[in-house]
């Protein structure tokens, strides 16, 4: 909360046209393009990290596909997760995210100016949808943002267990599946301090369809989350 306050009070003058502007790019989601949104998304948030002491340490930008039409599967260390991604990655993308979030303020805005799914974890026939419309968005050429380990990790850089299940949207698709390994990602909103931080955004080599369209998606998960984990001990 503190760090908020201070991304806030050191864009003062700033915050009431940046809100405004959001909210109205949230509520006419249609009436932009989606690389509009997202230049205007990137926009607030280097302003807002800017004035929050924080800093956005980005290796691997090489390893983002050149086509889009890909995923991204992070590890979740926070609510502060995807501002990071979102700074780091020139290129854009959504994201599918548990419905618990979905009304929290600006992340609120936010999802809704990507037009974002919210997952409902309970439901599995509106999972399942979600499933099938993010599959078509992807081969369309959408690239997509999942948290394969379901909520956040509340260890730090420790990793949970990433769920087989989520990796249905990237096989049905046959898209670029990029692990993205996140470094203290948890500091500016999970730790009551307005010390400077610097959060670390690897970007993973892509795993192409070719490479795992005869592995299980437990299988992916495993490899996905042993890749993210072996960057994580080697940059801590």
């Amino acid at each position: 909360m503190k760090r908020i306050l201070l991304m806030v009070m050191r864009n003062i003058i700033l915050v009431p046209w940046m809100w405004i502007k959001l909210c109205y790019h949230a509520s006419h989601p249609d009436k932009y393009t989606e690389e509009e949104q997202y230049k205007m998304l990137r926009f607030i948030t280097l302003r807002a990290n800017k004035g929050g002491n924080v800093k956005i340490d980005v290796h691997g930008e090489e390893n983002i596909p050149a086509e889009n039409g890909f995923m991204f599967f992070p590890n979740h260390q926070g609510l502060y997760d995807v501002l990071a991604v979102v700074e780091a990655c020139p290129k854009p993308f959504s994201v599918v995210a548990k419905k618990e979030i979905a009304n929290i303020p600006f992340l609120k805005q936010v999802f809704a100016c990507m037009k974002a799914y919210m997952l409902d974890r309970e439901d599995v026939r509106q999972a399942m949808q979600v499933i099938i419309h993010v599959t078509e968005e992807v081969k369309k050429g959408r690239n997509y943002l999942i948290f394969a380990e379901g909520t956040r990790s509340k260890n730090g850089n420790q990793l949970r267990e990433f769920k087989g299940g989520s990796f249905k949207s990237a096989t049905k698709a046959k898209c670029p599946i990029v692990p993205v390994a996140l470094i203290d990602s948890f500091k500016p909103f999970d730790t009551n301090t307005i010390t400077p931080v610097t959060v670390q955004v690897h970007f993973l080599k892509p795993m192409y369809y070719e490479e795992y369209k005869e592995m299980k998606t437990t299988e992916i998960a495993a490899e996905v989350k042993k890749r993210i984990e072996k960057v994580i001990s080697e940059n801590i």
